[in-house]
């Protein structure tokens, strides 16, 4: 496999001016499926810092009381008592909208205030551009006396409300207001990646470079920078502790660690232009698809990034396409809603008019029957090329918020039939077929332990037996669900259809505000990444 054939090239990240490595070799990288898997693995790594080692973290929304483990430590308690014994604590959340906007201004800056009082420093930071948000999901640890040991979580999990759910989904007995269609404690599905190996190196690399940003905190909001003034909030980053070397060499994974950043006046020294790696490194990715490219997203609402998937379908006669999203938006309400699903519903009519029957389209629900609300970002392509990232699949993610994703390559070939679905040579890839099938075990009810993926590894079968359980499912929930249940958790999605009415207001909303262009204006003018 020709490494170069699918992670970019120096000169395809565009971006000479950030330090992070084109990719690394010699890495381990574990999916942490669901928030319990994840917050299990990082009470139990953080616990293990000692004085003098490092815990930084980036996040959207942070909330100190959620409980890592049933009976705790919450996330508050954790990472300050990290601080209080002399680990080196620094973060960067969100500074937020309104509480009232359904956004985490309150939780963000608590969670802030509990870990900067017991010696840490975190602050609320607020460099996007206007209307924008800093999405990134990380955690780096690292011991300078024993660098064997560092270890960094990367993806779509957030420290806050309702991402402690397990595979049963009977969500997170700390819920977020959502849509009533979930229920009061809404399932949640999402994805995290452990991270050892070089690559820890440049996740940290990526936090450092936005801590030492010299642009104020609160740049773009003048009023807050009164607020935080008046409340004595720390809005000057002291320095960081000197990096460590990279870690050593420890696993067969090639990892590449792919970003979004806008294009900002004024600039970010590290982004000038901003960074559009993701964007760039998906549209690699998905141009060398020929069989079957699985994706699971909360949003899958730009027209810009469906038609990158149209044009691998029109160009790919024996391609096909699955995705796993949420039934329902997570907001509601006659204004709130139709916004988020007018842009789902043309990227879905788009890559279904170059894909027919080529095309399939899932949503999720648990045994009770309740909606799964996917958070995942999960892209799988032809078995080779993965990744997982805090990045959705539409053109906010792609070009205007801070994302950060993390694409992996395994050394190691899967020799389970067929070896070479796409048949270019490159063979399937142990790591990633391993995510795709542990994704669709859990989505149908199969043994977790693979005993029953037989018709799940050749690409015509494996569709053909996700579309059949998705319709025996619907069919028994529309026979008046008499008889034992089916196996599986997945449906067809059926989105709700806009009026022409709805669709003449809810489109430039969309386009103007929920899915906004961060890119420069020549980029736009060109249409490229």
């Amino acid at each position: 496999m020709a490494i170069e054939e699918w992670f970019l090239s120096a000169r395809e990240r565009a971006n000479p001016a950030s330090g992070i490595p084109t990719w690394s070799r010699g890495n381990l990288a574990v999916p942490r499926i669901h928030g319990a898997e994840y917050f299990d693995r990082l009470v139990t790594e953080v616990a293990e810092l000692s004085a003098g080692d490092h815990l930084f973290f980036t996040d959207w929304r942070g909330d100190p009381d959620e409980r890592l483990r049933p009976d705790g430590p919450t996330v508050g308690e954790l990472f300050a008592a990290a601080a209080r014994r002399g680990v080196i604590v620094k973060g960067l959340i969100w500074r937020s909208h309104l509480d009232q906007f359904q956004y985490s201004h309150e939780e963000n800056r608590n969670l802030s205030e509990t870990i900067s009082e017991a010696g840490g420093e975190v602050l609320l930071d607020q460099r996007v551009r206007r209307l924008g948000s800093h999405h990134q999901k990380l955690v780096v640890l690292r011991h300078p006396a024993a660098p064997e040991r560092d270890v960094a979580f990367a993806g779509g999990i957030d420290l806050c409300h309702s991402r402690r759910d397990n595979s049963d989904h009977r969500g997170d007995p700390q819920p977020v207001r959502m849509s009533p269609r979930y229920g009061d404690r809404p399932p949640w599905h999402d994805v995290q990646l452990e991270l050892r190996g070089p690559v820890v190196g440049a996740l940290d690399t990526s936090f450092r470079e936005r801590w030492t940003d010299p642009m104020p905190l609160d740049s773009e909001n003048p009023v807050a920078y009164l607020r935080d003034r008046w409340r004595g909030a720390d809005l000057h980053p002291d320095p960081l502790p000197d990096q460590p070397a990279d870690p050593p060499e420890c696993g067969p994974h090639a990892v590449q660690v792919l970003r979004t950043y806008p294009s900002v006046r004024p600039s970010y020294p590290f982004a000038p232009d901003g960074e559009r790696s993701i964007a760039r490194g998906y549209t690699k990715a998905v141009r060398r698809a020929r069989r079957l490219i699985y994706l699971e997203d909360q949003y899958l609402w730009s027209r810009e990034v469906a038609e990158l998937f149209a044009e691998a379908l029109r160009t790919n006669p024996e391609l096909h396409l699955v995705a796993v999203v949420p039934r329902y938006p997570d907001v509601d309400g006659r204004f709130a809603l139709p916004p988020n699903q007018v842009g789902r519903e043309l990227a879905l009519e788009l890559c279904g008019r170059a894909g027919g029957d080529r095309v399939h389209v899932f949503d999720v629900e648990n045994h009770a029957g309740t909606p799964v609300y996917v958070h995942a970002k999960v892209c799988v392509v032809d078995d080779v090329w993965a990744s997982v990232g805090s990045d959705n699949f539409n053109r906010r993610s792609w070009t205007h918020d801070s994302e950060l994703s993390c694409a992996v390559l395994d050394d190691t070939a899967d020799d389970r039939e067929p070896t070479d679905p796409a048949g270019l040579g490159d063979g399937a890839r142990r790591y990633a077929r391993d995510l795709r099938l542990r994704l669709w075990r859990e989505h149908l009810d199969r043994a977790p332990d693979g005993s029953e993926d037989t018709d799940l590894i050749n690409p015509d079968r494996a569709v053909a037996a996700i579309t059949a359980a998705a319709r025996a499912l619907q069919e028994w929930h529309e026979g008046g669900r008499r008889g034992p249940r089916p196996p599986g958790r997945l449906r067809p999605h059926q989105p709700e259809r806009l009026g022409w009415a709805t669709k003449l207001w809810a489109l430039p909303a969309y386009r103007m505000v929920y899915d906004p262009d961060g890119r420069p204006v020549r980029a736009r003018l060109r249409r490229t990444w």
